[in-house]
């Protein structure tokens, strides 16, 4: 129980009860889990952590309730009852017995260990990180409403963090925290016009509140989101954003940026659906949530007795509030020419942490259709006000997120000079670095990267493909060219070298 105090009483009765009768017991922050063969049981810590309150059963009952119920919106699979523990005439315990009530205790499913994110983050592929991005939206939209959160909640942590890392200040440099204290005050103060307005305008929800890639479980191909904050609604009544962050956050941490930035992109692309407009202009505060997450994590770390990470996530906090500054790429060429996995390459080494967001023309007009971005729409459906609408679409959110501090890739075939023209003149306008690539392949090798391609937004056919080549003839290419016959992946990294 290295960094917990050691229970006492009652507490530390149940624990060797549940221990005798179960494999293995995992002690965190807030509870003692006891793993059985085929389920888990949680009880609370008999204690005021501060920022949660279990000193009394009544209060240990109250959270342990709404774990229950604030988990099942995600993984109603798992949780399965909060029951009663008994005291019986021999002196011993039983679940909901006949005896006096002393405590309570969750009862869950068991899951395997194994498949929780944190134990493999090598296997956050790109389809598995854009699932996530997805379902994380999809989540937060269907969220209730907390506008009394968002600011509040992020200024209590900010404030939280100071006061933990303070207090628990062995193993770590305290200049470096400090340091970390008064860029997070100042950049807070700096973002909380815009937080405010977040507030007010549908950002603040009911969260999961411990987003990391610990509390998410890959179960039957699908990502479970489980163990939500239940028992401080400063903690769990959030802006979505800063929820997300935990996550982009952590992956970045463990030098997964690339599965980050696909998480991003696909968020906002699905969170823009359900969301007001000034989704992309939130962006401008993700340096700050990604810091703030970054602290939480310093001071659990240095309480838990491992000084090493503690330091590096303090390290981890000053970086996010010193970010790059934002770059426009734009990604063009004919359909097979790999625009979309070239941009997946480049996005995580541009601008700030994690990397720039995707915007890809196949997702916007799906997007902009009001349908699944993998569903195929029929050749009627692409018409020349849907085209216009796609780029536009493109162009505005691409605007909000350089002028909120974000570096953006747009992926599109920007077959028309004048698309072309405009990307230009959106990065002069922005002041933000122009940088293209015209992806280029033999026909051949286009045409059966089209042909083989399936569970993808293009909808782009072979006939499609030939289409674009007759018209693209007559027209004078000056993005620098980059052949993708080869691993594209390589090419990706010589591009990334070949900046000025």
């Amino acid at each position: 129980m290295s960094g917990f105090e050691a229970p006492s009483g009652l507490e530390a009765e149940l624990m060797a009860w549940f221990g005798g009768r179960t494999e293995r017991t995992i002690d965190t922050a807030c509870a003692h889990v006891f793993l059985g063969r085929e389920s888990a049981w949680k009880i609370k810590r008999h204690a005021d952590l501060g920022y949660a309150d279990f000193s009394t059963d009544e209060r240990r009952k109250w959270a342990l309730d709404r774990e229950l119920a604030f988990n099942r919106a995600t993984a109603p699979d798992i949780y399965r009852a909060v029951r009663a523990i008994t005291r019986e005439p021999d002196g011993g315990f039983a679940i909901d017995g006949a005896g006096q009530v002393v405590e309570h205790v969750l009862e869950m499913r068991r899951f395997d260990e194994r498949e929780v994110l944190s134990a493999r983050p090598e296997a956050v592929d790109g389809d598995l990180a854009e699932g996530l991005g997805r379902t994380i939206a999809g989540f937060h939209a269907e969220a209730p409403l907390r506008p009394a959160g968002g600011l509040t909640a992020l200024s209590f942590t900010v404030g939280s963090n100071a006061q933990l890392l303070r207090e628990t200040c062995e193993g770590l440099d305290q200049d470096r925290v400090e340091a970390m204290i008064a860029l997070t005050e100042a950049e807070l103060e700096r973002q909380a016009p815009l937080l405010a307005h977040r507030a007010a305008s549908g950002f603040s929800r009911r969260c999961h509140g411990d987003l990391h890639l610990g509390n998410i479980l890959m179960e039957n191909g699908r990502a479970v989101l489980f163990d939500c904050i239940e028992f401080n609604d400063l903690l769990s009544d959030l802006d979505v954003q800063y929820d997300l962050a935990f996550l982009l956050m952590d992956l970045d941490f463990r030098g997964r940026r690339d599965a980050a930035v696909r998480a991003l992109s696909s968020y906002l692309d699905e969170a823009a659906r359900r969301f007001p407009a000034e989704i992309w202009a939130g962006l401008a505060s993700l340096p700050l949530m990604l810091s703030v997450r970054a602290g939480v994590r310093a001071h659990v770390l240095a309480h838990s007795r491992d000084p090493e990470t503690a330091r590096a996530y303090v390290e981890a906090a000053i970086a996010h509030l010193s970010p790059q500054p934002p770059v426009l790429a734009a990604v063009g060429g004919l359909s097979g020419s790999g625009k979309s996995r070239f941009s997946r390459a480049i996005a995580p080494a541009l601008g700030a942490s994690p990397g720039a967001v995707i915007l890809r023309t196949d997702e916007i007009r799906k997007r902009l259709m009001d349908i699944p971005p993998t569903r195929t729409l029929p050749p009627e459906a692409y018409t020349p006000e849907l085209h216009a609408r796609t780029y536009d679409a493109m162009m505005d959110n691409a605007r909000a997120l350089l002028k909120a501090g974000r570096a953006v890739v747009l992926d599109a075939t920007f077959l028309d000079e004048g698309l072309r023209a405009r990307a230009e003149a959106l990065a002069a306008e922005c002041g933000a670095p122009f940088r293209p690539a015209w992806l280029d392949a033999p026909l051949a090798v286009l045409e059966a990267r089209v042909a083989s391609r399936e569970g993808d937004a293009s909808d782009a056919t072979v006939e499609v493909l030939r289409q674009q080549v007759a018209g693209l003839k007559a027209q004078a290419l000056t993005w620098p060219k980059v052949s993708t016959e080869g691993p594209r992946d390589a090419a990706a990294r010589a591009w990334l070298r070949s900046a000025p």
